[in-house]
Parts: structure tokens; C-alpha cells; sequence
């Protein structure tokens, strides 16, 4: 019979509705959990016996929508989401190009409101850094900011012509390339020259980066929305290290990149579907696919309804005609779709292109997923609520502190209904929580501070944007555990504390729910244990530090 590990002297946020006081181990999975004295008994006198010291206990964190080798890479890039303003922004690079002699500047979250009302031009980042190459991830990871060099060493002139879904940013008044590269003309012409400088041992100690930070932070399980064969190669290399294990529980959803040819597109389908039949474990696991059906608000490559501010309107990346034979298809081989749509037109196209799948391939539970919905008509929340889409939402998009550029953009009634996560839930929605690494910190709590409050975990100080729409704390724990468990169809096996369940969860220092919201902020994970098996811990993880430091 495999081990059993009574824990005890807790707050145990269940995430089924009710607290209990102690909890059993067996082997991988939760063995009883409810009140001490019948823990007792059930974990018999042999147990190990765990004394929390009062923590609050609650299911692992399932990041519902993240890119694990990104952020991995983006915590070794050049910080720039604190960048107050153009010369700032210059000063770090500077700093980061005299540190070393790396062959090109990598740099990641910059922002355009910090930017002062200029324009992101080449000939900004050449006055930093005019000897080789940069390339400066927005903090939206839709649009590359680079300066000459890297233009050059990508191939891109003034007459490259820009990719399908996508753009080359070009000078209003001459025409030429100005430095800027847009959704696909990032995704098809940037990462993938970007991919072949690193080697695989690289991405191994990327991915582990990502692992790590995830774990000290009390996520047990990811959702990798943008899955492409680099990742699934490290993935893969990563379970042979650990015998077929992986640190965390990870899920993918393979991307499906846009084409001219239908036959392309459907190709990627059936790559997905084949994946799903070969990776089904419990550990690594292709669930579906991810289609980028328009961009962003900051850079204006979100499809609206309504022009943005300055008059400019943006075609979707995936029009009706090419989604809808996506859709259905993938719908048919029994995959996750996952639509990311922000722009209010986007949302119409994605829902569309599901109900038609719905007609022609019958009924049955799908859990299908639109990601973002930052801006969303009423009647389309309504829609996704009857279809029985997940909303699959990352409370840390709507930060005040990275709003600014966001409402300049759109500048009429529109922001008075971004990020409206409580109206999915009272049209009877489910609403999974995430963080979309590196798009925005991968820490849950202070995402949690956002979705309870709508104030700003970057900037405290800030007034609460749309507060109406905060939604209560354990409800927000809830959408970032059991809904995200459920976005990823493994609402029996994760994101629940509960007799049976996979022993996935977190010690907290404290109880957030009996604390001011701003303790989130300072809150950290004591424990985390992942099946059962200790794989982070506070103490033992600051000895370690103050050994290396000594």
C-alpha cells in the first residue's frame, strides 16, 4: 500500500465550497479530507504527519492560458514593462549591450504608453544600440519592436511584402520599413529566425525556468497555448530527463498558423489530432489547437466593429471563410478549439465559425474556449454562455497600470465594458482565469488582486478601472483552479481538494480570505506539492540561497 502523509493544522480551501482542517495523502492522490479527527483515523498510526502551522491550503494553480518556453526565455530578456519612457527604455538597453558581448539585445514587455506619444521607430532603438541587432517583444507578444540591424538580419527591406494576417510596420511618409512587425509577419518571419540561434540545450534550460518559477509561485498545472514543434521537442526532452514525468502538469494546444491553401490549414488539423492520440498521458498532453483569429488593442490589430480613435479599422487574421473549415474539422476529430478573440468583431467571427461546427458535427460536450474577450457584445456573451464555450480570461490584462494606451486607442463607450468577467458568470458561463505568460507576470496572486479588486497589482496606487466587475476572492480562487481544471477538461482528476483527486495543491503563508486584499501582493507559496511529492519549498528553497551566497 503506498505511503500515507496526514497534514495538519490548515485552512483547506477546497474549492468545492467548503473549508476543511486536515487532509490524507495516499500515494498520488487525496486520500480523505474533512475534519482532523477523522484525518486521523484514516491516515492509521504509520503516517507522516505534516504540521502546516496554521497556512491556507488550497488546489494547485492551473494557469489555464500560458506559453511556458516564452516565458522561460522572456525571464532571461532585457525587463522593459517598468520603463518609464523612451529614454528610459534607451538606458536599459545600453546597460544590457555593455554588459556582455551577446550577439543581438533581446528585450520584453515594453509598452506603448510609455512610449510618450512617439512612434516606435528603428531609429530609437539604433541610438541605443547601433552595432547589432535588437528585438524587443511588446508586452502583448502580437508586435516586435527592432532596430536596423535585426531588419537586416532578418531579410526585411522596404519592398518585403507583408505576410497573410499580418504586417510589416512601415514610415506614413516615405514607405519605408520603420522597425515594427506585426501579429504573423512576428509569428512567421520573427520567431522562427529567432528559433534557430538557440540550441536545444537552451530551451531545456528555458523550459526549466519556466518550471521553477512556476512551481515557487504554487502552480501545479499549464495550459501552453501556442505549441509549436520547438516546445513539443522540449516537452519531450524534459519528460526522458524525469522518466516520464514533468515538474508540473502541462497541456497543449498546437497553433494552427493561417494559410492561403485550405489544404495547409487542415494539415495542421490533422497534426493536431495525431498529437492528441499519441500524447494523452498525464503528464503531457495535446488537447487541441489555438487559432489567432485577430490580434490586439494596443496595436490596433484587434477586429472592431467600430474604428479605433484615429479612424483605423483592422481585417481579423482569420477571416469567416477560412475559419469555419478549421473549426468544423477539428471540431470533428474531437479537439479543444481555443479562439483567441479581444476585438468585439473577432468574437463574432469565432462563435460563428463554432455554431456552424456544431451543425454539422452534432451534439455533444465539446469544452471548446475563446481566449481574451477583452472587448465583447452583450448578446455575444449571451451566445457563448448557450454554447457552452469556456471564457477563458487573464484578470492581469485589465491592470489600470498597462490601461492607459488601451483607452487611448479605442476612445469612446467600448472601455466602459472591458473584461466583464461577471457578466459570462451570470449568463451561466464557465470563467477560467489565467495569466498568458509572458504577456503579463505568471504569479497567480497578484492576478487574483486584479479579479478582486480591478486595482493594479504594478501600481497599487492606482484607482480601480470598472470595479463592478471584480468579481469576490473565492470565487476568483475558484476560476483559477476548478474552472481552469475544467477549461482543460480535467475536472475529475485536478483542481479540487477532495478524496480522489490527483494530491495537486499549494500552502499559502496566510489566508487571503481573511486578510485586505493588498496581502496578495505579499502572499507567497510555503508548499507546493505536485501527485503527492513535495517539488517546492520555501524553507529549503531559501537555505539553498543563503548556501550559495556564502
Amino acid at each position: 500500500m503506498p505511503a500515507r502523509t496526514l497534514y495538519t493544522n490548515a485552512t483547506v480551501f477546497t474549492a468545492d465550497g467548503s473549508l476543511a482542517e486536515a487532509f490524507v495523502v495516499e500515494g498520488a492522490r487525496f486520500l480523505y479530507v474533512g475534519h482532523e479527527a477523522d484525518a486521523r483515523k484514516t491516515a492509521g498510526e504509520e503516517a507522516v504527519e505534516v504540521d502546516l502551522a496554521g497556512g491556507f491550503v488550497l488546489p494547485g494553480f492551473i494557469d489555464a492560458h500560458t506559453h511556458l518556453l516564452m516565458m522561460g526565455q522572456a525571464l532571461k530578456k532585457v525587463p522593459l514593462r517598468e520603463a518609464a519612457d523612451p529614454k528610459d527604455l534607451q538606458r536599459r538597453l545600453r546597460e544590457a549591450a555593455a554588459a556582455g558581448d551577446a550577439p543581438r539585445i533581446l528585450g520584453a514587455g515594453w509598452l506603448y504608453s510609455s512610449l510618450d506619444g512617439q512612434r516606435p521607430t528603428r531609429e530609437l532603438l539604433d541610438e541605443a544600440v547601433p552595432d547589432r541587432p535588437v528585438y524587443l517583444d511588446a508586452n502583448d507578444l502580437h508586435s516586435v519592436w527592432v532596430n536596423s540591424a535585426a531588419l537586416a538580419e532578418l531579410g526585411i527591406d522596404d519592398n518585403t511584402p507583408d505576410p497573410i494576417g499580418g504586417r510589416i510596420g512601415r514610415d506614413p511618409a516615405t514607405g519605408k520599413a520603420d522597425g515594427m512587425l506585426y501579429e504573423t509577419a512576428v509569428q512567421q518571419i520573427v520567431w522562427p529566425a529567432l528559433a534557430g540561434y538557440l540550441t536545444d540545450e537552451d530551451r531545456d534550460a528555458q523550459l526549466e525556468e519556466a518550471f521553477a518559477n512556476y512551481l515557487a509561485a504554487g502552480v501545479t498545472g499549464a495550459v501552453d497555448m501556442a505549441v509549436q514543434d520547438d516546445d513539443l521537442a522540449a516537452f519531450r526532452r524534459a519528460m526522458e530527463r524525469r522518466n516520464g514525468t514533468l515538474p508540473i502538469r502541462v497541456k497543449g494546444h498546437l497553433l494552427v498558423e493561417r494559410h492561403e491553401s485550405e489544404a495547409d490549414n487542415l494539415a495542421q488539423v490533422a497534426k493536431a489530432a495525431w498529437l492528441a492520440a499519441e500524447l494523452d498521458g498525464g503528464w503531457l498532453q495535446i488537447c487541441g489547437i489555438k487559432l489567432m483569429v485577430d490580434g490586439v488593442i494596443d496595436s490596433c490589430t484587434a477586429a472592431m466593429k467600430e474604428p479605433y480613435a484615429d479612424g483605423s479599422t483592422c481585417e481579423p487574421i482569420w477571416d469567416r471563410e477560412a475559419l469555419t473549415p478549421v473549426v468544423a474539422a477539428a471540431d470533428a476529430a474531437g479537439l479543444q478549439i481555443a479562439l483567441h478573440a479581444i476585438g468585439d468583431e473577432a468574437s463574432d467571427i469565432a462563435l460563428d465559425a463554432l455554431e456552424e461546427a456544431y451543425l454539422r458535427n452534432g451534439p455533444r460536450d465539446r469544452r471548446h474556449r475563446i481566449e481574451h474577450l477583452e472587448t465583447v457584445t452583450e448578446a455575444n456573451v449571451k451566445r457563448l454562455a448557450a454554447l457552452g464555450v469556456v471564457a477563458s480570461m487573464q484578470p492581469v490584462h485589465a491592470d489600470p497600470a498597462i490601461q492607459d494606451n488601451w483607452r487611448n486607442v479605442l476612445g469612446d463607450h467600448r472601455i466602459e465594458r472591458a473584461f466583464p468577467w461577471t457578466e459570462f458568470t451570470d449568463a451561466g458561463a464557465t470563467l477560467a482565469f489565467s495569466t498568458d505568460a509572458p504577456t503579463a507576470p505568471h504569479q497567480p496572486l497578484p492576478n487574483m488582486y486584479v479579479a478582486s479588486t480591478r486595482r493594479s497589482a504594478l501600481d497599487p496606487t492606482l484607482e480601480a478601472n470598472l470595479p463592478d466587475y471584480a468579481v469576490e476572492l473565492a470565487e476568483a480562487l475558484c476560476h483559477a483552479t476548478r474552472d481552469a481544471a475544467f477549461s482543460c477538461r480535467a475536472e475529475e482528476q485536478q483542481g479540487r481538494i477532495a478524496a480522489g483527486y490527483l494530491a495537486d495543491f499549494t500552502v499559502l503563508d496566510t489566508n487571503p480570505l481573511q486578510a485586505d486584499p493588498s496581502q496578495l501582493l505579499t502572499n507567497h507559496a510555503r508548499l507546493t506539492v505536485v501527485g503527492g511529492t513535495t517539488a517546492y519549498d520555501a524553507g529549503t528553497a531559501a537555505a539553498s540561497r543563503r548556501t550559495a551566497a556564502a
